[in-house]
C-alpha cells in the first residue's frame, strides 16, 4: 500500500524544487574546499542541504541508482541526488516480489522499540515464551479489551504481550488520564486489566509517567487505530487476532 506523505514531510519534499540558485546560496555558507571535501566523503550531505530540516543520516542510498531514500518518522519518500525530483510510493523488488520500502519501515519499527525499556511497558507473559509482541492499546477500546479478555491464552499459546499505551482520543482526555492512572498504580497489571473491565482506579496521574512518549510514538508510527500489534521482525498488525490467529501469524515470521 502505497502511504500518504504527513503534511510536514510534503513540505520539506516541495522545497527541493527550489530553483538552483538558491540552492546554490545554500551551499554557499559552507567554504567550498570543506564543502566539496564532506560531499566527497558522504553524497548525502549535498542532497541534505537541498532540504530544509533533513539531517544526512536520513538519507541512505536505495538500490537504483542516483535515488537516495529519505526516511522521516513513519514516512519514507525518495530524492533524486540532484535535488529536482521526489518520489512518493513504495519501492519493490519484482523479481523477489519484495516491498523493499515496508522492509525498512518494520526495521525502523524494532529499532525504535528495542531502544524502549521494558520497564516502561506493562507485561503479561508466560515463563518460556515462544514469541514477544508489543501491542499499543487503549483502555477503552473494545477491541483492545476483547484481546485483554483472551491475554491468558495468548500466554498459554506462549506469545508475551508488551503493552504501550495509546490512548486514541490524545492528551487532555478520559482515556489518557485513565492509561495514567495505570501506569501510577502499584500493580500495573492488575490495574490495566480492572480499566479495561471499566472499574474505576484510585491511583491518580503521577509525573514522569511514559504515556505521551508512547502516544507520540504510535504517531510516529502512523496508527490509524488500536489494538495495533508489532510482531518481533516489525511486522505492523492493525487491528484485533484472536490467539490462534496470532500465533499462526508468528509462526510465519519465526522471529522471538
Amino acid at each position: 500500500m502505497i502511504s500518504k506523505l504527513s503534511s510536514v514531510l510534503l513540505l520539506s519534499l516541495m522545497s527541493i524544487a527550489l530553483p538552483y540558485a538558491a540552492q546554490a546560496q545554500t551551499a554557499a555558507a559552507q567554504p567550498a574546499p570543506a564543502q566539496q571535501a564532506a560531499v566527497k566523503a558522504d553524497p548525502r550531505v549535498e542532497i541534505a542541504s537541498r532540504i530544509p530540516g533533513v539531517k544526512p543520516e536520513e538519507l541512505r542510498a536505495s538500490p537504483i541508482p542516483n535515488i537516495y531514500e529519505m526516511f522521516r518518522g513513519s514516512e519514507i519518500a525518495y530524492v533524486t541526488t540532484d535535488g529536482k525530483y521526489a518520489i512518493s510510493g513504495d519501492l519493490f523488488d519484482i523479481a523477489k516480489n519484495d516491498d523493499l520500502t515496508e522492509d525498512h519501515r518494520r526495521e525502523n519499527r524494532v529499532k525504535r522499540l528495542d531502544a524502549i525499556p521494558e520497564s516502561d511497558m506493562v507485561i503479561f507473559g508466560p515463563k518460556e515464551p515462544r514469541y514477544t509482541v508489543t501491542v499499543f492499546t487503549d483502555v477503552d477500546c473494545a477491541y483492545c479489551r476483547r484481546l485483554h479478555s483472551q491475554i491468558m491464552e495468548y500466554n498459554r499459546l506462549g506469545i508475551r504481550v508488551r503493552y504501550l499505551s495509546y490512548p486514541r482520543s490524545g492528551p487532555n482526555t478520559e482515556s489518557w488520564t485513565k492509561a495514567e492512572e495505570v501506569w501510577c498504580s502499584d500493580n500495573r497489571n492488575d490495574a490495566l486489566t480492572r480499566a479495561k473491565l471499566g472499574q474505576a482506579l484510585k491511583a491518580k496521574p503521577c509525573a514522569n509517567n511514559p504515556v505521551a512518549r508512547e502516544y507520540a510514538l504510535g504517531q510516529d508510527f502512523g496508527l490509524q487505530g488500536t489494538p495495533a500489534i508489532v510482531t518481533g521482525n516489525g511486522e505492523m498488525i492493525s487491528g484485533y487476532l484472536a490467539p490462534a490467529e496470532l500465533l499462526q501469524e508468528l509462526k510465519k515470521t519465526q522471529r522471538q
